[in-house]
């Protein structure tokens, strides 16, 4: 089976480095944003199997982001699952996210969201 290819667009330098050695040592393949960035070009560019985004960026907003993949006509069909330490689950599923973790997380918990499971 393919690796699992995951974007992750994080402001946060710490989380990327935890989130790139766990997620590697689970087989997935993973590709960490700068999160200036032009977050919708890199996805429509590298069609990732799932987009792990921060709601709160250093200089954008994670809705808008999400709000703007959802209006983008795209080739890929990328699962985007956000998250936040503050519980704004609701309105990342109603701007279209596939899922919501809340920070922080367990490990196991954001392998199984990622998994599909």
């Amino acid at each position: 089976m393919a690796k699992l290819k995951v974007m992750v667009a994080e402001d946060d330098l710490t989380m990327v480095n935890l989130l790139k050695t766990l997620l590697k040592m689970e087989g997935f393949d993973v590709v960490a944003l700068n999160p200036d960035d032009d977050i919708v070009k890199a996805v429509s560019d590298r069609c990732p199997d799932v987009l792990l985004m921060d709601v709160h960026l250093s200089r954008q907003n994670g809705l808008e982001i999400l709000d703007s993949i959802q209006k983008s006509v795209m080739q890929c069909d990328t699962r985007v699952i956000m998250t936040s330490g503050l519980n704004v689950k609701d309105e990342c599923l109603a701007h279209g996210a596939d899922g919501f973790i809340l920070k922080p997380f367990m490990p196991d918990d954001l392998i199984s969201m990622l998994k599909g499971a």
